[in-house]
């Protein structure tokens, strides 16, 4: 089947991607000439496991192509994806303009039935806003329907290839088939194509993100809890997430969560939800749990000094608002470096992936370098913010030879507590005894 890709952002690349390695031919369109350019030459604008190789093999074989004209891309095309930004604007609400602009666009140029698919993640009611924007230039039938992503960063290909479910929203018959024949190859092995209308398709992209970040607040403040009771987190998560009602996943307490997509989506629904006059208590509970936690780390460390930090030099290992990618939108890390800075201390990061991005953000602000442990030279303590897996057995004896004091601060609970009390730290992570 012949797709065009309208946007090669982190969504619409997979997106492009994925459904070419399945034999499809693919055209991805962006405004931005440098980045097609580059994608032309086989170089992927993103870090994401898996994707570079699909990417380029794709290119090779014919099936993957990049351009800037929207008209080339769509002639052919029987489906169209818009995998556009739908940022949030200063009062939390998803901007559509990019979405409604390319749709208005594409309806001026398709000369046939065209099937229009906003993979990007908006709000209820924008199918209906697309096709009446739509129908003002459209001179064919067309059919609009949400297919919302429900891609992990780090797993993304994984998920495109092998998802848990793929939701389509439409009434319309003949889409309906199409979307099905399409995504065929990607549930072989019986996981569910689940249709439905389109209003409740775009909800459920919303409610889906709400939710696991609702799971991530609760247990944050659980970690709060046992860190004034005396009780541990990790005990705790063991105990429920052995309920197959609760479930393991996102059950980690933390220091907040971030990224292009939980942040934006469950301010998005707040607003959604005033907009018909409905109070989300638990939504705006969840907003501002997540505010204070990404800040919790940087109250331990001003405990530890007390309260005076000024001067201090501190380490930080991991940027990125998760491991295996580099993206840094949210991200608990920029808080923190924030907030350590306006105390008057200095900062020396470490990231695999994210330091261009926080570079091309922060510029000379921090120090950059150019490991772990060359991040650590001189440091009064250690901040552990990404819970990459380079982090996870370090070298302690060379940890504590390079550190001014023993202390380490970890936002993600990588360590085991009788570990670095045998290894002699000062050790405070989230939820957990401190180790002294």
């Amino acid at each position: 089947m012949k797709i065009a890709v309208v946007g090669t952002g982190y969504v619409g690349l997979v997106t492009g991607t994925c459904l070419a390695e399945t034999g499809n031919h693919v055209t991805c369109v962006d405004i931005n000439e440098k980045k097609v350019e580059m994608m032309k030459n086989g170089k992927v604008p993103i870090y994401e496991p898996g994707l570079e190789l699909l990417f380029n093999r794709n290119i090779h074989q014919g099936r993957l192509k990049f351009t800037t004209n929207l008209a080339e891309a769509v002639a052919e095309a029987k489906i169209i994806f818009m995998a556009l930004p739908t940022p949030p604007g200063g009062d939390g609400s998803a901007d559509l303009s990019y979405v409604l602009g390319a749709a208005k666009d594409i309806a001026k140029i398709i000369t046939e039935y065209k099937v229009i698919v906003t993979k990007s993640t908006v709000p209820v009611g924008t199918a209906d806003k697309v096709t009446a924007a739509m129908k003002e230039h459209a001179s064919v039938e067309f059919a609009v329907v949400s297919n919302p992503e429900f891609l992990r960063e780090g797993v993304a290909v994984e998920d495109f290839m092998k998802p848990d479910r793929v939701v389509i929203g439409t009434m319309d018959e003949r889409a309906r088939r199409l979307m099905g024949e399409l995504y065929a190859p990607y549930v072989r092995q019986g996981n569910p194509i689940i249709y439905m209308d389109e209003r409740s398709s775009e909800l459920t992209k919303y409610a889906a993100n709400s939710f696991l970040a609702t799971k991530i607040s609760f247990m944050n403040e659980i970690a709060n809890m046992c860190e004034i009771v005396g009780a541990d987190v990790d005990m705790v998560r063991r105990g429920i997430g052995a309920d197959d009602r609760i479930g393991k996943r996102f059950l980690f307490a933390g220091i907040g969560y971030g990224g292009s997509c939980f942040p934006k989506d469950v301010q998005a629904l707040v607003k959604s939800s005033e907009e018909v006059k409905y109070d989300f208590k638990i939504l705006n509970s969840v907003l501002k749990v997540n505010e204070i936690q990404k800040k919790v780390l940087v109250e331990k460390v001003k405990k530890y000094f007390k309260g005076d930090i000024k001067g201090k030099k501190f380490a930080m290992w991991g940027l990125a608002f998760k491991p295996e990618t580099d993206d840094i939108r949210e991200a608990p890390s920029l808080y923190i470096i924030d907030e350590l800075l306006a105390a008057g201390a200095s900062v020396t990061a470490y990231d695999p992936e994210a330091m261009p991005n926080v570079k091309a953000l922060l510029g000379d602000k921090i120090s950059y370098a150019e490991d772990e442990y060359d991040a650590l030279q001189d440091a009064d303590a250690l901040l552990i913010v990404t819970e990459w897996s380079a982090f996870r057995t370090p070298e302690f004896d060379k940890v504590e030879s390079l550190l001014k004091n023993k202390a380490i601060f970890d936002g993600r609970n990588l360590y085991d507590l009788q570990k670095m009390l045998d290894c002699g730290f000062y050790y405070n992570s989230i939820g957990r005894k401190i180790v002294e």
